[in-house]
This record gives structure tokens, sequence and C-alpha cells, in this order.
């Protein structure tokens, strides 16, 4: 599946891509009460890809959501997700990519990739939360209880400001290792995350982490 989205996109719009933060993650190192930080924000209209090698997530938490936003044209979009979170995690060797396609004065598809965690220290999440359409890893699990409603998470539950069903379905584990992280997302979220070795490089066509 492709994280391109066709369609005249705007140099505005290639501007929203480009500040530092990056990664559709919105705000790095902001919390709002207890911690956990809301996801209210409008989400863009392209998806973003992120690889790695590992991620080690305590007190894992899943559900299902909607995330909301305009397309690159400024229509209404809603995407259907399944939201991971973790009170903390650290990633190794992580990159993150995002291509806008089609813009002006010849330049056609430019790639924004995002590398970190690649040396010794890890990049490390707190009240981390993923926004996820699809995702492929190997995976192992501790003490994990399938088929939770999902307003009955705790510590992280339901993010603060999503649109999920407290009656629906979810899952939960105290630890989530994955390996060979493949995924693609809508949006991440995070009350603190710390990204050592960061690496910010625009390329001229596609080239995406996987």
């Amino acid at each position: 599946m492709s994280s391109q989205v066709r369609g005249g996109t705007r140099w505005k719009r290639f501007a929203v891509v480009m500040v530092p933060s990056v990664i559709a993650t919105a705000a790095v190192g902001v919390g709002l009460a207890q911690g956990a930080l809301a996801a209210s924000f409008s989400v863009s209209g392209q998806e973003f890809k992120v690889s790695a090698d590992e991620l080690v997530g305590q007190d894992f938490v899943q559900y299902g959501s909607v995330a909301t936003g305009k397309d690159l044209k400024g229509k209404d979009m809603a995407a259907p997700v399944a939201v991971s979170g973790f009170s903390e995690a650290t990633i190794t060797n992580m990159c993150q990519s995002v291509v806008t396609p089609d813009l002006p004065f010849g330049l056609g598809s430019i790639t924004l990739q995002l590398n970190a965690g690649t040396g010794k220290d890890k990049v490390y999440a707190k009240d981390l939360y993923l926004d996820v359409s699809q995702l492929d890893a190997d995976a192992e699990f501790t003490n994990i209880d399938i088929g939770v409603a999902a307003g009955s998470l705790k510590n992280p539950g339901i993010q603060p400001g999503t649109q999920a069903n407290p009656y629906g379905f979810s899952q939960r584990a105290e630890v989530a290792k994955l390996s060979k992280v493949r995924q693609q997302a809508w949006a991440t979220t995070a009350g603190t995350f710390k990204l050592p070795d960061l690496s910010l490089k625009l390329h001229k066509g596609v080239k995406e982490c996987y």
C-alpha cells in the first residue's frame, strides 16, 4: 500500500509537512493533564511510513478509532485506525518518511525522511499513541488480555479527545515487543519524544523507509 496521495498539492500544504517536528507526530514534548496528549487535532491528508528494527513498549493497549481531517484537495476525510498506546516505549533504528507528490516547477514528488536511534541510544517515548492503518512485524506479548471493553483500559486508557467506543473491542498486555516493524499511520502523539542521532533529509522522488 503506497502512502502517496495524488492531487494538486500546494506549497502551503508542503510547508506543513516541513515543520521540524515533521512526523505528523504533532507535539513533541508537550503533555496535557495526567501526562496524556489529546488527539483532538485534524490529521493531514497524507499517511506516513515508519520502520524500526525493534519497538519495546510497556503497558500496551489497542482499540479502534477514527482519524478525521482534510485530504490534499481540502475535502473532508475520515479513516478507520487501530490505536496502539504505550505508557513508555523504546525504538531501535527508527525511520519515518512521507511523500509529497506533484509539486510545482517540475519538482515532482519529494520525500521527507527522518532517522533516529541509529547509534547506541534508542528513541524514547512516554505516553505514546499510534494511529495505524497497517502494521507488519514479529510480535511477542507478555500477559495479554484480548477482548477487553475499551472503556475499561487503564494506564494508558483511551486517549483523551479520540473517537472510540468505550464498549468496543480492545486488547492489552504488560509488555509488547515488536521486531522488523513496518507501519503505515495517520498520526503519532507522545507526551515526551526523544530522538537521539536525529537526521532529517529531503529526497527528490520517492524514497520511503520501506
